[in-house]
């Protein structure tokens, strides 16, 4: 008997928990399997053990914090009003942030290389105060009161202060074997990701209330500042860097103990280094000029069939997954010929932008934006490449932070240019081509030239 009673109260005592440590497994599986999985993936080939996955993490934390901010903003400020309003209200937009900004942007570069063992610091000083700012936003797209602006100002300059810091990082983050183009596709495609889960995470908040999609930017980007802290303190450290000096001749070379200059800027690194950041710079232009033309032109005259939420979509999810293939394709092709895929890749969204304009209708128009979105991912992983193969060591870190600040200015000037064309396709392409021919026919024959040299290193005495 008591060993009959022994057994029933150990049964029943087992059968409990063990019931109950089940349904917390089956509740957790839907959140621990993707994460192990994430994880597995994004710290895989020596990326945990280097610190590049862990940077690959809060860079789609970064991307899904961005576009919950995007949403709010666009539904305020875009979607809400009539379309002769909501260009105004655009406008507005584009003059108080991204006008200062074009004056900031300059500065962040080159501030940056004046505190290199504060990277960690400053990615997550840039995660916090997007934190406080979305927490701002929440208010201002409830009262239309003129802080959205101001704020808005604010989150771009922290995403760009980001995104230098970012490029600057990477290279302290290579595991052994991996290129920086191979790191750099990963970072890139692990935001897309996080962006592509995000958006429509966003957009089921913002049926909710205008705020919900800011109450998760903020929970999001409190996460991404204690993410910047986990980073390797390698990072941190400035041990064997030095300025970088860009220019496009032998005669400009001068080293940081060659020349001395009061004022160093983007001076040197060897021509086709020159050359794949103004042919970037073209892209990059591009790519901001169709966002905003497009925004409006397809929200006058969406695609046939289609609302303009769900025109702009469409062209949304073009421009994604052509920067995701363009990603995939160069991890692929690693740093093979970059000049040759640059001045590939140019004339290829050249031709696209064309035959858009005179041709124009909705599926060239997705087709133009898919190519613009894997010209501009395939071109500068190019340009990563070649700043790993022409640009010392001693200055590369700057290297890449100082053409990001560029790549960024281009961007802000593209969208500038969209808004204030006239909403006519043909016309507004034309110009989108014309941009990309002054970037190919401008950049082509150094390009070439480097190729055909197989490339000359810059020398930093």
């Amino acid at each position: 008997m008591a060993a009959a009673r022994t057994e029933v109260r150990g049964g029943g005592r087992g059968r409990g928990p063990g019931r109950f440590r089940g349904v917390g497994r089956a509740l957790h599986l839907p959140v621990t399997a993707p994460a192990r999985g994430i994880r597995r993936a994004t710290h895989a080939h020596g990326a945990g053990e280097s610190g590049l996955g862990k940077l690959i993490e809060l860079h789609g934390v970064n991307g899904a914090g961005d576009v919950m901010i995007t949403v709010a903003l666009a539904s305020t400020v875009f979607f809400s009003v009539p379309t002769d309003e909501a260009r105004g209200r655009v406008a507005l937009y584009l003059a108080i942030t991204m006008a200062p900004f074009t004056l900031l942007a300059p500065v962040i570069g080159p501030l940056l290389d004046r505190v290199p063992h504060g990277r960690r610091a400053a990615m997550a000083t840039a995660m916090a105060a997007r934190a406080l700012l979305a927490l701002v936003l929440s208010g201002a797209v409830i009262s239309g009161g003129i802080e959205l602006y101001p704020a808005a100002l604010g989150v771009l300059v922290a995403s760009k202060a980001y995104g230098v810091v970012r490029s600057a990082v990477v290279p302290r983050l290579l595991p052994t074997g991996f290129s920086l183009v191979k790191a750099n596709s990963r970072v890139t495609l692990g935001g897309l990701l996080a962006t592509g889960v995000a958006a429509p995470i966003g957009a089921g908040l913002q049926q909710i209330g205008p705020r919900w999609p800011l109450y998760g930017a903020f929970v999001i980007f409190v996460t991404g500042t204690f993410l910047s802290f986990t980073l390797p303190r390698k990072v941190d450290s400035a041990k064997g860097e030095d300025t970088a000096l860009l220019a496009a001749d032998d005669a400009h070379l001068h080293g940081p103990h060659l020349k001395p200059v009061k004022r160093p800027g983007l001076r040197t690194v060897g021509t086709a280094v020159t050359h794949a950041l103004a042919a970037n710079a073209a892209v990059r232009c591009l790519t901001g000029f169709l966002i905003f033309f497009l925004a409006f032109l397809l929200r006058e005259h969406p695609m046939t069939g289609q609302s303009a939420a769900v025109s702009l979509g469409i062209v949304g999810v073009a421009a994604g997954a052509g920067n995701a293939l363009g990603t995939a394709v160069g991890a692929w092709l690693r740093s093979r010929a970059p000049e040759i895929i640059i001045v590939t890749v140019l004339a290829c969204v050249l031709a696209a932008a064309v035959t858009a304009a005179v041709f124009f209708g909705a599926v060239l128009v997705a087709g133009l934006a898919a190519i613009a979105g894997f010209a501009q991912a395939l071109a500068k992983l190019s340009l990563d490449a070649l700043i790993q193969r022409d640009v010392p060591e001693l200055v590369r870190t700057s290297a890449f932070a100082r053409s990001e600040t560029l790549l960024q200015m281009s961007w802000v000037l593209g969208g500038a240019v969209g808004i204030a064309l006239p909403l006519n396709g043909t016309l507004g392409l034309s110009v989108g081509a014309a941009i990309v021919a002054a970037g190919w026919l401008g950049t082509v024959r150094g390009l070439l030239g480097s190729a055909r040299h197989g490339g000359r290193p810059s020398r930093v005495v």
